[in-house]
């Protein structure tokens, strides 16, 4: 086996093993995700994978883990759903693509404002999850609930806790 010594000046090259686990690859990809971005943002990022499947990722910028609790704590004592959610967070985010990477980046402290503000999502939009709901429902013989699930959640705490 022969050796080759590294030309001066340059880094070693690290040594890649292929692997079945995408972990480490998507990890660094949501690090350089996250540096492109302003403080207090919170990044929803869908990896599309070659195999057709695709995994939901989430990152924040500094202080977002914070101030995302907190928008968090806002919007649960307030009793807003995901409706809400949805629309709360729709008002205040940017999308972006990188390859099979869609990203969206919601800056934290205008839906702050929004939840504080009692910002509720409008009657024809609320109307409209309803009807995609009783569909869903239909098409696999389940009887809707009434309402809509809970706030969904921007920080930390709120998504990675386990739902029921």
């Amino acid at each position: 086996m022969q050796h080759t010594a590294p030309v001066l000046g340059t880094p070693p090259r690290p040594v890649l093993t292929p692997t079945g686990d995408p972990g480490p690859v998507e990890l660094a990809v949501l690090d350089s995700i996250a540096a492109g971005h302003d403080p207090e943002t919170f990044l929803w990022i869908v990896i599309h994978r070659p195999d057709g499947g695709a995994g939901i990722r989430y990152a924040w910028t500094a202080g977002g883990t914070t101030l995302g609790d907190r928008v968090d704590d806002h919007a649960m004592t307030a009793g807003l759903d995901f409706a809400d959610w949805l629309e709360i967070t729709d008002r205040n985010s940017q999308h972006s693509t990188r390859g099979r990477i869609n990203i969206q980046a919601c800056a934290l402290r205008p839906i702050l404002a929004d939840v504080t503000n009692g910002y509720r999502a409008p009657e024809d939009r609320r109307e409209g999850l309803r009807r995609v709901i009783r569909c869903a429902a239909e098409t696999t013989g389940q009887t809707p609930h009434p309402g809509f699930p809970r706030w969904f959640g921007v920080g930390p705490a709120l998504l990675n806790r386990p739902t029921r």
